[in-house]
């Protein structure tokens, strides 16, 4: 499981990368909101990676950040969730205090796939949002993830 695991990261690192990639060679109100959108994956990657290795310092939800330094957030989220991978059982129960002070516990394999699962929906709405402005979206679906790496 923990190898399902690190393969969903690192197609969701892929994804990523791919969207700013091309975030990076776009202009005008598409590239501020679908920025704002990866700027918040990437927050909230980060803060939820925080819940197993603590950090200094943690950006807010939807703190934004320019497009070049995206791609260097993104990497350090990856090499701290495959660290959790390593460190952590999958059952291990986590529990934690939201950004709004609610309190809830789960484990730590429902909060890795949670990550995944939230990147997915903003990514949706990126393509849309490119869609909405004559744009081709990044192909990010996990499928064509696997057939490019098989």
């Amino acid at each position: 499981m923990k190898s399902f695991f690190k393969e969903l990261f690192q197609y969701n690192t892929q994804a990523n990368q791919e969207l700013i990639e091309v975030l990076s060679k776009t202009s005008g109100d598409t590239i501020k909101q679908s920025t704002k959108l990866l700027s918040h994956i990437l927050n909230a990657h980060q803060r939820w990676n925080d819940k197993f290795l603590p950090q200094a310092v943690l950006f807010s939800p939807w703190e934004m950040h320019q497009v070049q330094t995206l791609a260097e957030i993104d990497k350090k989220n990856m090499e701290q969730s495959m660290r959790i991978l390593e460190e952590v059982a999958l059952d291990q129960p986590v529990s934690y205090t939201t950004s709004n002070g609610q309190s809830f516990h789960n484990s730590a394999r429902d909060i890795l796939f949670h990550i995944i699962h939230h990147s997915n929906y903003h990514r949706a709405q990126i393509a849309t949002e490119f869609r909405q402005n004559g744009l081709e979206p990044v192909m990010s679906d996990y499928i064509f993830y696997k057939m490019r790496t098989q």
